[in-house]
């Protein structure tokens, strides 16, 4: 049985760090187009298929990346069959202490933090407002395979929700507001729930991993480490290539 694997990223930069951890490539190996100008750069061997998309910034464009490629590996004239796990990657801010610079976060959770709405009396979620869902709940087992192959592989990271934005933050009181309305987040982006809801339309299990290239907070690029966090997510796929990337899901 082959193991087929889509990791959706934003950007292209994100998607080289992912695909050079990728250890095997073998005869079926290239790159694929999709309907609307995407392209899925495939790597496989005889056990494992694993296709990098970079499916551009935030959560709409996500999700219409994502499903283009469920959609096209679902079709009955389209080969390989449908995926086994779809994974959202890429870099990412981290709230601090709890993922630092050039860590990984691995989640538990992919939480819409700004799908609802504002009220005299707080924010309100989606559900709170009877409708809809904000948050996407990750199978344990998968998050603690993937815990359990970082840290055979010595990589420091955090299994913990991870917070998906329109707006990245900028300032101390927008950091602390998400922190107190989402105890426990660990990482902010930008795509990970448009890559859930769409694996969750077609069936898919789903994970969002993310290496941290900086502090949520105020905006300081000067403090940025995104050459350590491209390092970190190279070194990430690199390990999960020996264990889970050859493992039933």
């Amino acid at each position: 049985m082959v193991l087929r694997i889509l990791i959706v990223t934003a950007v292209a930069a994100e998607a080289d760090s992912v695909a050079r951890g990728i250890t095997f490539g073998g005869p079926g190996s290239g790159e694929f187009p999709l309907p609307g100008g995407f392209v899925l750069r495939r790597h496989a061997d005889a056990r494992t298929v694993v296709d990098v998309l970079v499916g551009g910034v935030g959560p709409a464009a996500a999700a219409v990346a994502t499903a283009t490629a469920l959609a096209h590996a679902a079709s009955p004239a389209s080969e390989p069959a449908p995926y086994d796990l779809v994974v959202s990657a890429g870099i990412a801010g981290g709230f601090q202490p709890l993922a630092p610079l050039g860590s990984v976060v691995v989640s538990d959770a992919i939480v819409s933090a700004d799908l609802g709405a504002q009220t005299p009396d707080g924010y309100l979620t989606v559900e709170e407002l009877g409708f809809g869902r904000s948050a996407h709940t990750v199978d344990g087992p998968l998050t603690r395979r993937i815990s359990d192959a970082l840290t055979r592989g010595d990589r420091p990271h955090t299994v913990a929700p991870v917070l998906t934005v329109s707006t990245v933050t900028g300032t101390a009181e927008r950091a602390a507001e998400l922190a107190r309305r989402h105890p426990g987040a660990a990482a902010e982006a930008m795509e990970g729930f448009g890559v859930a809801e769409a694996a969750a339309a077609y069936g898919v299990p789903v994970v969002e991993i993310r290496a941290v290239s900086n502090a949520v907070g105020p905006r300081d690029r000067g403090a940025w480490r995104i050459g350590q966090a491209m390092d970190a997510l190279r070194s990430t796929f690199q390990q999960l290539s020996h264990s889970l990337f050859v493992e039933p899901t």
